[in-house]
């Protein structure tokens, strides 16, 4: 399994909103992220907007194209865009910027 870590900008002026939706995120959309390869996902945000991804999985290319296969992901993104600054209109999911991994303490 691979770890990734990836950052977006969400406009500060829609965080509220943006955690609110985040509160229940549709059944069929966590199935989806599941069944793609997507696992141990969690998302982290700054009070200045800043959105920190993490992410397991075994190919996150081969995840993220199972994604934008699924109607549910199209409608979730098309709701998501938005929120996001710097993506020039395009999808969350298309548009963060991955960050290299420097250090891992691991359970051994």
């Amino acid at each position: 399994m691979n770890r990734y870590c990836f950052c977006l900008q969400v406009r500060t002026d829609r965080l509220d909103e943006y955690v609110d939706r985040h509160r229940d995120v549709w059944p069929e959309m966590q199935a989806a992220l599941r069944e793609a390869g997507w696992h141990n996902y969690s998302l982290f945000l700054r009070d200045d907007g800043l959105l920190i991804g993490y992410v397991e999985s075994p190919d996150l290319d081969a995840a993220q194209r199972a994604m934008a296969a699924t109607e549910v992901n199209a409608r979730w993104q098309a709701e998501m865009t938005e929120f996001f600054q710097g993506t020039d209109g395009a999808a969350p999911d298309e548009s963060f910027q991955l960050l290299p991994e420097i250090f891992h303490l691991s359970e051994d």
